[in-house]
């Protein structure tokens, strides 16, 4: 999906905006992103909400299926729709080199935790 999405137009903005933005400026700019996509009655972001507001993330160009594989990829619940966790957790997913730094970042604070736990 992420390749599908990448080859239609999506770019990877999340490395350059979670650098700039630093950790807490990253998470208020997605629920931005989220407040843009949502639909306002149902507080969740549904096909049409995504469809009508796509040009917002430069997704203009994606076809109804790639909108709706979209929502299928983020929904982990199921209901047809994303809420502001899955959309945030989606936009992780589609960023490569984020979800790599991520896991990096993770790794290096595990081992820091275990290096300190054995000089206790």
């Amino acid at each position: 999906m992420a390749n599908r999405v990448s080859g239609s137009g999506f770019h990877d903005y999340l490395p350059v905006m979670a650098e700039k933005l630093g950790p807490e400026g990253l998470i208020e700019e997605l629920c931005n992103g989220f407040n843009l996509l949502m639909d306002p009655a149902k507080g969740v972001i549904t096909f049409d909400s995504l469809k009508r507001n796509a040009a917002h993330l430069g997704l203009q160009g994606l076809s109804d299926s790639d909108l709706r594989s979209m929502l299928r990829e983020g929904d982990t619940d199921g209901d047809g729709v994303l809420n502001q966790m899955e959309f945030c957790v989606l936009m992780f997913r589609l960023s490569p080199d984020l979800m790599m730094e991520s896991e990096e970042l993770l790794e290096q604070a595990l081992v820091d935790e275990l290096q300190g736990f054995g000089s206790n």
